[in-house]
């Protein structure tokens, strides 16, 4: 736009005396609205696209539950839907942009109720009907993301490391269920984040090969020091045949709060428990065999790795915990 009129400027002054100016004026009209028009094609359909939202899942909030009542400040700008071109030129170098680390936040308006309460609805309902998020479309995991990040801007709860005891079960995940399990946080960990691509292509392998079993309740029971992840598995033996090995695996972890909103965990060991194999399920039950994953660590690598986990919003319904790639994990309270 700017080199539009710099060039109807030139023009101007380059236009001969004796020419009438209605002349000039009037190609500098043409060009100010042939270049309003460019704009507007070029913006028109970014605003569209930033203010759609898929009506089968449109928060619920967004239509009824405000009211005139409703403070300004609590009304929160959706999330972006649409991904950026990383390929495009910028103008700026993002060397230029300073980290931002997120902190929790407590929200003690009473009139926020009613919001959370209606951002807790649509995340739950999103979350059974896609099998807590494996079988999510790009639309439905954007969706989740944004209603993920307006509840943990309005998390009512002080201090949630120190404040979310108890037994919770997973409802959503933004990556595989079985990386909620500290066995594979420390596995992440261990690889350390040069190695984060070997870690993410080891967890799609595993997935890929465990494709055949069905993954059932998976839960955590979080006390003060301990954390411990149950995951109920059923394993296909022969492919297309209904015959199954099932199991809970659990494993422990040492579990400390370092700050108000952060977690560090440390891995201790891994069980099987309930196999449905009559003399397996009887010795393991009885014998109480662990595998002791924290000590074999220590030996190999002289100490067990250390997973930190962040928990940005907690209630008396629903917890919201990220890793240290942060990838977030939602827990439904039993």
């Amino acid at each position: 736009l700017r080199t539009l009129f710099e060039q109807t400027s030139i023009s101007r002054q380059s236009t001969p005396n004796n020419i009438p100016n209605s002349t000039t004026d009037g190609v500098t009209m043409k060009i100010t609205i042939g270049a309003i028009s460019t704009i507007s094609l070029i913006v028109t359909p970014a605003l569209i696209r930033g203010f759609t939202v898929a009506p089968s899942y449109r928060p619920l909030f967004l239509a009824s539950s405000f009211s005139s009542s409703t403070s300004p400040s609590s009304l929160l700008p959706l999330t972006k839907l649409w991904t950026t071109d990383e390929s495009a030129p910028s103008d700026y170098d993002s060397d230029d942009l300073s980290s931002v680390t997120q902190t929790v936040s407590v929200d003690e308006n009473e009139e926020d109720v009613s919001i959370r309460d209606a951002l807790k609805r649509e995340l739950l309902l999103i979350s059974s009907v896609t099998n807590r998020g494996d079988s999510a479309t790009e639309e439905e995991k954007n969706i989740v993301i944004d209603l993920v990040a307006q509840l943990e801007a309005l998390n009512p709860t002080a201090d949630p490391a120190h404040n979310s005891q108890g037994e919770w079960d997973l409802s959503y995940s933004s990556v595989q269920s079985f990386r909620s399990s500290p066995f594979f946080m420390a596995i992440r960990t261990a690889l350390g984040s040069d190695n984060k691509q070997v870690a993410e292509t080891g967890f799609d392998i595993h997935d890929r090969a465990t494709a055949a079993s069905r993954v059932g309740r998976v839960r955590q029971i979080v006390s003060e020091e301990e954390l411990v992840s149950e995951v109920e598995l059923a394993v296909g033996v022969v492919p297309g045949l209904p015959v199954s090995i099932t199991g809970t695996v659990i494993t422990t972890a040492g579990l400390s709060a370092v700050t108000e909103d952060t977690w560090e965990v440390r891995v201790r060991g891994t069980k099987v428990k309930g196999s449905n194999v009559p003399l397996l399920n009887q010795y393991l039950d009885d014998f109480a065999v662990e595998v002791p994953v924290g000590e074999a660590y220590s030996a190999i690598m002289g100490a067990v790795p250390v997973s930190i986990l962040k928990t940005f919003y907690v209630d008396e319904g629903i917890r919201i915990t990220r890793d240290d790639d942060d990838n977030f994990f939602v827990f439904a309270r039993v």
